[in-house]
């Protein structure tokens, strides 16, 4: 079968927000120590545009920035870095809105694609980390844990065609255990690696057809029972090359 390989392939994009490590500190403006203050627009030494609050010759409070290339940053800085509640809008239409760390994604923020599929959840440094959910534009959807910006971990992915799978991640692979539910009802319960069925399971079909036992990529390999609707069962060895032989 192998149905998942060609799915899931795909599924880990990682979804940078992208630094803004681009911002240039400039020595300008009021110098006088105190609480924020709000001055004119500055352009900067990168060529940006800022406008808003300052802490003497520092970005800090409430904030806009626009780079020559287009990109927006609008929300609130600290020691002349996005630090707070923030919204950046990519060039390409991406647009990031959550909270920053030092210039970075941290903590908990959304993250919309122009084509829209999106993210929102956990970040560390501008990758997905901890809990999130991931909506692709075909309607397919990931709810889960993220470790590094790769699914890891225990998770949910609903497919647009109906398909669905519960269980276990390991960096954007079905991997340990799991229920994988295809769209036409059959069900296989237990051990996948890599994408594939893998281990002891358990796999039903619509019809009432059952087996239970061994597979290896993908296949039947070792000891299993099968069983049928109208009662006949095999109980023994199964060994089938992947390529010759089907459900």
């Amino acid at each position: 079968m192998g149905v998942c390989t060609s799915l899931c392939g795909g599924l880990g994009a990682e979804l940078e927000v992208g630094t803004l490590a681009v911002i240039a500190s400039v020595g300008l403006g009021d110098t006088r120590s105190g609480s924020s203050q709000v001055q004119a627009p500055r352009v900067l030494d990168n060529g940006a545009v800022y406008e808003g609050c300052w802490e003497g010759a520092v970005r800090s409070g409430d904030g806009s920035q626009v780079w020559p290339n287009g990109a927006k940053y609008f929300g609130q800085w600290a020691n002349g870095m996005a630090h707070g509640n923030g919204r950046f809008e990519h060039i390409d239409g991406d647009v990031y809105e959550g909270n920053w760390s030092e210039d970075k994604a941290n903590g908990y923020g959304w993250y919309r694609h122009k084509d829209g599929s999106s993210y929102e959840g956990q970040w560390t440094n501008d990758k997905q980390d901890g809990d999130g959910t991931e909506t692709y534009a075909d309607g397919s959807k990931y709810i889960g844990r993220y470790k590094d910006a790769r699914k890891t971990g225990l998770g949910t992915f609903a497919w647009a065609d109906g398909s669905s799978y519960e269980g276990n991640f390991e960096n954007n692979d079905i991997s340990g255990r799991g229920v994988y539910i295809w769209a036409d009802g059959r069900q296989f319960e237990g051990t996948w690696a890599s994408n594939r069925m893998h281990g002891s399971g358990v796999f039903t079909w619509k019809d009432g057809r059952m087996y239970s036992g061994d597979y290896v990529e993908d296949q039947k390999d070792g000891v299993g029972v099968f069983s049928w609707p109208d009662g006949r069962c095999y109980d023994g060895q199964w060994s089938c090359l992947r390529v010759s032989c089907s459900s």
